[in-house]
Formats: structure tokens, C-alpha cells, sequence
């Protein structure tokens, strides 16, 4: 018994290892890429945005593929092939001379950017369901850690050395986590549970489950709206923080600040993960930690909104990750509940799509929006992160007076 609380320990380490790497390059490229197009290839603010469509959008129409092919090839060869498709595309866009080659770049790393879905699945086949919101809150610690790390080195890099030198180191980051991934993980589904799944012919997500079964709408519902308006921070935040943080900053100096400011990020999930999460699932359940995750984004956005300067700024990124380091957790969790175990990969790929789906349309709009008013994405993201609480207060009720777990299953699965 004790050597197999030591394997599975190895390998939540591991995977925990895997998307640490993973996002010190992910966090390193994402800041600086508005800015390198901008500046190399002297795209508006609209166009720019779209770069952040063209990824979640191919994310969109290969997550659930993605997840489902988890699901019935193994996690291990999804998992492999997902990261070398991530540092194939990091690799375009540091050698790119074309705006095209970008969004090229973009939607090669969407469609095999399925790794982190991957990753969470195989975090659910080695969890048992009491303690899946910690061990899911572990993969958020891990982004956290990333993120401290990873904004920090592309703002220094790309002052230092240029705009295209982060995606290199990008790109190498990446390679790292094929390597240990192909040398350290043990597949988690066996021949037979991959056969089984391939078989089960009954064992689908139809649209008319999705819509009858009412948990996995209501946290549908708290997604889709969340990462609308997460959709409209991201999109513009790099530009923001050049025309009013910053504003008459040079290239390095803007780069150097929006690392520090996503790098913070990064401390507050981290510190969430390790600290606040723990408490909170001592004292409540996933749908109330929802709430609170909504309720802290909505503040966060709030705040930033009429920010003038780094400071205050500061304060809403920690606000907006303390949320964030809640809710997804427990969104994710929730999910993994409402299915059977041979549909786990598939419903966090539809899970990551509806995710995806929202960043589309938000990214699609937000660069428009900014044109307008550099603070109207971030009202307007504060608007639907406080418009989320109402599904997330459905959900809470809901809960209170249902199985969770059992009806939601037979709702999905039959």
C-alpha cells in the first residue's frame, strides 16, 4: 500500500512538473506577443486581438477531439503529440516574417494545444473523487509557479535581447516536457479500458443530455460568462498597460512592467493554491467556492478598471488570480463528476471548449472595443464576472437539495 501512495504521488508530481515547464513558456510568449506584433509587424489593436481568436477558436474545434482521443488512443501518445505541436508553433512565431506565419503559428498551437486538457485527465484517472479539487488546485499551484517564473523572464528577455529571443526559450521550454513526459509517465488507461471506451458505443455526450442535465449547464453557464469577460482582459491587457500604466513608456520598459504585473499573477495563484484553496474546501463545497471565485474576479476587474497606474493594478491582478485559483478547480471538478470515467477526457475537452468559445467572441471584439476606450473591456469584463454570480447561485442551490454526482451522471452518460 505504501509503494502505490508513493507511484501515484510520482506521478502527480510529475504531470505537476510537466504544466509548471509547460507555463514558464506559455507565460513568457503570451504577454509579449500583442506588443512583437505590434511592433514587428505593425498590426492595430484589432488585428492583434484576433491573434488570441485564432488560437482559442482552433482550441475550440480540437478540444473535445482531443479529449475524446485521450480517452479511447491513452493519455500518454495525446499528451506527447499535444507538445510538440506547442513547440513546433512557438518556434514559428520567433521565426516569423509575416503576419500570416503568426496566425499560423496561433492555430497549430491551438488545435494541438490539448496537452493541459490532457494533463487534467490524467489527473482525474489517478484522483479519487474526494480529493479531486485539491489535486486539480495542485495543477493550478503549478500555473501559478509558472507564471511567477514565466512573465517575469520574457519581459527581461525580450528587453534585453529582442522581441523574438522569448519564444526560443519558449520553444525549449516545451521540448523539456516532451522529454520528461516520453522518459517519466506510465500510461493510466489500460488496453482494455481504451478498448472498452472505443467500443462503447453508448458512452457519448448527445446535445439533448447536455440540455437535461441541469448541474452541467449551470456550470456551463458560470464558464461561458467567466471567460467572456477573461476573454476581454487578456486580449487587451498587454495594449492597457501600454496606453495607460505605462503610458509613455519605450518597448523594453512596457514589456519589463506587464511581466512584473502578470508575474504577480502568479504569486496570487500560487499562494491560492497552497493556502486559501485547502481552507476553503475544509469549510465549503465546490458550488460555494465558485461563488467566491466569481465574486473575487468581479472585484479584481472592477478595480483595474479604473486603474491609472501599476499599483493599483497590481492589487486587481491579485484579486483577479486569488479568484481564478478558486474557481477553476472546483468548475473543473464539478465537471469530471457529471460523467462516467470513460468520458472524462471527452467532458473536459467540451469543458475547454466552452472556455474557448467565450475567448473567441471576447478577443473578437475586444480589440474594437479598446479602440473606443482603453478601460471599456475592462468595465465590461467586471459587468459579466458579476453576471456570472447567477448561475453560480443556481448551481449552489441546486446542489444543496440534489446528488450532485448521481443525477448528473445518469443525465450524460445513458
Amino acid at each position: 500500500m505504501r509503494f502505490e501512495h508513493w507511484a501515484f504521488d510520482r506521478r502527480l508530481l510529475t504531470i505537476l512538473l510537466i504544466v509548471f515547464v509547460q507555463m514558464i513558456g506559455t507565460a513568457m510568449v503570451h504577454p509579449i506577443l500583442p506588443l512583437y506584433a505590434q511592433s514587428e509587424f505593425n498590426l492595430s489593436p484589432e488585428v492583434i486581438t484576433l491573434l488570441l481568436t485564432a488560437f482559442f477558436a482552433a482550441q475550440f474545434v480540437a478540444g473535445p477531439f482531443i479529449g475524446r482521443l485521450s480517452d479511447r488512443r491513452g493519455r500518454l501518445p495525446v499528451l506527447l503529440l499535444s507538445q510538440a505541436g506547442t513547440v513546433l508553433a512557438f518556434l514559428m512565431i520567433g521565426w516569423a516574417q509575416s503576419a500570416g506565419l503568426l496566425f499560423a503559428a496561433r492555430v497549430l498551437d491551438g488545435v494541438t494545444g490539448g496537452n493541459i486538457v490532457v494533463a487534467l485527465a490524467y489527473v482525474t484517472d489517478i484522483m479519487p473523487e474526494s480529493r479531486r479539487t485539491q489535486a486539480l488546485g495542485y495543477v493550478m499551484a503549478s500555473f501559478g509557479l509558472g507564471f511567477i517564473v514565466g512573465p517575469a523572464l520574457g519581459g527581461v528577455l525580450a528587453s534585453e535581447l529582442g522581441p523574438r529571443v522569448p519564444f526560443v526559450f519558449a520553444a525549449a521550454a516545451a521540448l523539456v516536457t516532451v522529454l520528461i513526459t516520453w522518459l517519466t509517465l506510465e500510461e493510466t488507461l489500460s488496453p482494455e479500458d481504451q478498448a472498452r471506451n472505443r467500443r462503447d458505443k453508448g458512452a457519448r455526450i448527445s446535445a439533448a443530455a447536455l440540455v437535461s442535465n441541469v448541474p452541467l449547464m449551470a456550470v456551463m453557464c458560470v464558464t461561458f460568462v467567466g471567460h467572456f469577460g477573461f476573454g476581454l482582459l487578456i486580449g487587451t491587457f498587454a495594449l492597457f498597460a501600454e496606453a495607460v500604466l505605462f503610458a509613455g513608456d519605450d518597448f523594453a520598459a512596457v514589456s519589463l512592467g506587464v511581466g512584473l504585473l502578470l508575474m504577480t499573477v502568479g504569486i496570487g495563484q500560487f499562494f491560492t493554491q497552497i493556502v486559501l484553496l485547502p481552507a476553503a474546501l475544509r469549510r465549503f463545497e465546490d458550488p460555494s467556492i465558485v461563488l467566491l471565485g466569481s465574486i473575487a474576479r468581479a472585484l479584481a476587474l472592477f478595480i483595474l478598471a479604473i486603474a491609472l497606474g501599476p499599483r493599483l493594478a497590481a492589487l486587481s491582478m491579485v484579486l483577479f488570480a486569488i479568484g481564478s485559483g478558486l474557481l477553476a478547480p472546483a468548475l473543473q471538478s464539478l465537471v469530471t463528476k457529471t460523467v462516467s470515467r470513460s468520458l472524462r477526457g471527452a467532458i473536459l475537452g467540451l469543458h475547454q471548449s466552452v472556455m474557448n468559445l467565450a475567448v473567441i467572441l471576447s478577443t473578437a471584439v475586444s480589440g474594437l472595443l479598446f479602440a473606443i476606450d482603453p478601460t471599456l473591456p475592462n468595465w465590461l469584463g467586471a459587468a459579466l464576472y458579476s453576471l456570472s454570480l447567477a448561475p453560480g447561485i443556481f448551481l449552489w442551490l441546486w446542489a444543496r437539495n440534489n446528488d450532485f454526482g448521481k443525477s448528473a451522471k445518469v443525465a450524460v452518460s445513458t
